[in-house]
C-alpha cells in the first residue's frame, strides 16, 4: 500500500502509530495509574483518528492547522473520559467529542470561516430550493436540486449544512464538577409521553444486541444526528449500506421492544 502525505496540517499519516486494541487496552490502564507517558502515546495513536475527521472541512475553512489543535483537545478529553468498563470502542466514544469541539470553534470563532464559494454555492441552492418548493408544493429532494444546479448531491448537502448553525442536544450546559448537565435535560417531551424505567432499560437492553456497525450508525443517527451522508463517508462505506445498516437495526430493535 502507498504511503501518502495528507495534504492537511502538513502531517504524514504514513509515520503515525496505530495502536492496536490490547495496546489500547493497555495503555489506558497505566493512564487510570497515573502514567502520563502512556497518554501521550494514546494522544500519538489516536491523531490519524482527529485527521480523518478534518477531511471533511478541508474545502470549508482558512486554518487547517487551528482546527488540527482543536480536534486534539476534543482527543484529549476523550482520552480523560473514557471509561473501559463500558466496553465501547475509543473511537466511537471519542468522534462524538473531537467533532463537538470542532462546531463549537466554527461556530464561536470568527478566525475559522467557512469557505465563500461554500457560502456563494449554498445561497444559490436556497434560492433554487425555495423556487422548486413554491412549484411542487413541497420541498424538492437533494436530487433534484442537483438535477436543476447541476451541482454533485454531495456539494448541495455540504452547502446547505454550512448555513445551519446547530447545536447538539448532548452539549453540556452546566457543570459544577459533579453530575453534568446537558441540553437535552432542558427540553421538554412535547409527545406528553414519559418513558418508564422498564422502557428505558430495553431500549439499553436492545441496543447490545445490535452488531458493532449497526450500533454505531443508529447510535450516530439519533443521538449526535449524523446524516447517512456524512456517515457514509467517516465509515467509508455507501449511503445505501448506511441505510441498510440503520434498518436493520432498528428492526432488530424493535422484536426486543415490543
Amino acid at each position: 500500500m502507498a504511503r501518502h502525505k495528507v495534504d492537511i496540517c502538513g502531517v504524514n499519516t504514513a509515520e503515525l502509530k496505530v495502536l492496536k486494541k490490547e495496546e489500547m487496552v493497555e495503555l489506558f490502564q497505566a493512564y487510570k495509574r497515573g502514567d502520563q507517558k502512556a497518554k501521550e502515546q494514546l494522544i500519538e495513536g489516536n491523531l490519524k483518528l482527529v485527521l480523518s475527521i478534518l477531511r471533511r472541512y478541508n474545502n470549508r475553512t482558512d486554518n487547517m492547522d487551528d482546527l488540527f489543535q482543536v480536534g486534539c483537545i476534543g482527543l484529549i478529553k476523550a482520552i480523560d473520559n473514557f471509561d473501559l468498563s463500558h466496553e465501547v470502542r475509543f473511537s466511537t466514544y471519542a468522534v462524538p467529542m473531537i467533532l463537538g469541539e470542532i462546531k463549537r470553534y466554527l461556530r464561536d470563532n470568527n478566525s475559522v470561516r467557512i469557505a465563500r464559494s461554500i457560502k456563494d454555492l449554498a445561497y444559490k441552492i436556497s434560492k433554487l430550493k425555495e423556487e422548486l418548493t413554491l412549484e411542487l408544493g413541497r420541498e424538492p429532494s437533494v436530487s433534484l436540486l442537483s438535477e436543476k444546479s447541476g451541482v454533485e448531491e454531495a456539494e448541495i448537502v455540504l452547502a446547505l449544512e454550512s448555513l445551519k448553525d446547530s447545536i447538539s442536544m448532548f452539549e453540556p450546559i452546566y457543570n459544577d464538577g459533579g453530575d453534568v448537565i446537558y441540553l437535552c435535560d432542558q427540553l421538554e417531551d412535547k409527545t406528553g409521553k414519559d418513558y418508564s424505567w422498564e422502557e428505558r432499560l430495553s431500549l439499553k437492553e436492545a441496543l447490545l444486541l445490535l452488531k458493532e456497525k449497526e450500533k454505531y450508525v443508529i447510535e450516530s443517527r439519533y443521538l449526535y444526528g449524523k446524516t447517512q451522508m456524512e456517515l457514509s463517508e467517516e465509515l467509508g462505506i455507501s449511503q445505501a449500506q448506511i441505510s441498510r445498516l440503520e434498518k436493520s437495526g432498528i428492526e432488530r430493535m424493535k422484536k426486543k421492544i415490543l
